[in-house]
């Protein structure tokens, strides 16, 4: 597979993440649904603390890629849903620095909702990976 940033502007890059992603030569197509701050039996944790629900999201994801025989470096898109957009950003070197590790700036659509689904939780992450 080869990945090709597209950065018409630069001030994303910046930011951690690329305007778009050109994939090509690709075998495997991963279409991830939204992960929150859930433990293994399903039950919400870290009520209000943002940094460990992101932290525990982005865990989430990483178990679905992996199952998936995929790591954080074949994300080419990443969808983020939270219920406090200044709250998110003051705990974003969380989701940064984990996509940074990696060399992965994968495209980034970030959105503020009235709620998620699971009361208590504050932020959700969706995700396509390409191997």
């Amino acid at each position: 597979m080869q990945r090709t940033a597209v950065n018409p502007v630069e001030w994303s890059v910046e930011l951690g993440f690329n305007q778009g992603e050109l994939v090509s030569g690709h075998t495997r197509t991963l279409y991830i649904s939204g992960q929150t701050a859930m433990d293994k039996d399903g039950k919400p944790q870290h009520d209000g603390d943002m940094a460990a629900q992101l932290a525990l999201s982005l865990d989430n994801l990483e178990a679905v890629l992996s199952e998936a025989g995929m790591s954080l470096s074949d994300l080419v898109r990443l969808n983020v849903y939270t219920t406090d957009v200044d709250l998110l950003f003051q705990q974003y070197g969380v989701l940064a620095s984990r996509l940074g590790t990696v060399g992965v700036a994968p495209t980034t659509t970030m959105l503020g909702v009235t709620r998620l689904a699971i009361p208590g939780q504050l932020v959700e992450l969706e995700g396509t990976a390409v191997a």
